[in-house]
């Protein structure tokens, strides 16, 4: 079956797909994604609103759970903590600025918006943010893929468009790859003991 014909016949499941992963993970189909808009095989714009409803959603959800059930949640899984102290540590010195940019920071972006559940942040307030830091990293990535894949095309031409699916589908085996990967490295993160700097949230 030739790739648009497949693109076409099955079009919103793959913005389903973008939506769910970004709600879930990060960054790595999107770029992708991008890749294949700039061959014509999919609507930027339809990616760029699933990637940032996704992450939007996805952060809000976290930041209900952190704000609601945080603290049973690192009573129960102490290893979190390290990672909410610094987050919080983030958050005391930047403010709005983290709010703004921890999807783009290795290491705390997971259990970013966790942590900002159990701090003194207003939900009205991170859901301002939230919305405008999901579109800007949506935007960043959408539009890396996006031209990368025309300069790619530029080189290569029209065969560009004859590799698109593989590529895509080596680049989501990739990600899964890395998901998997660093699920494992949590696992053996050492359980730290109660410490973190949490400040609980107004009533």
């Amino acid at each position: 079956m030739d790739i648009n014909e497949l693109l076409a016949q099955n079009g919103a499941c793959f913005y389903l797909i973008a939506f769910v992963w970004t709600f879930l993970e990060g960054e790595t189909v999107i770029i992708f994604a991008g890749f294949a808009a700039a061959q014509g095989l999919i609507d930027p714009m339809l990616l760029l609103t699933a990637a940032w409803l996704g992450s939007f959603s996805g952060d809000q959800c976290y930041f209900w759970l952190g704000r609601h059930f945080g603290i049973r949640l690192l009573d129960r899984f102490p290893r979190w903590r390290r990672s909410v102290d610094s987050a919080l540590k983030w958050l005391e010195r930047y403010d709005a600025g983290f709010i703004l940019s921890f999807r783009f920071i290795y290491g705390v972006r997971n259990v970013s918006s966790f942590a900002l559940g159990l701090s003194a942040v207003r939900w009205d307030r991170f859901l301002r943010l939230n919305f405008a830091a999901a579109g800007l990293w949506a935007a960043s990535f959408v539009a890396v893929g996006y031209f990368l894949g025309h300069a790619f095309r530029a080189v290569l031409g029209d065969v560009a468009r004859s590799f698109s699916l593989v590529m895509l589908a080596a680049f989501v085996a990739i990600g899964a790859g890395m998901w998997l990967l660093h699920r494992l490295q949590k696992r053996r993160l050492i359980r730290v003991p109660p410490g973190a700097d949490v400040v609980l949230p107004p009533p």
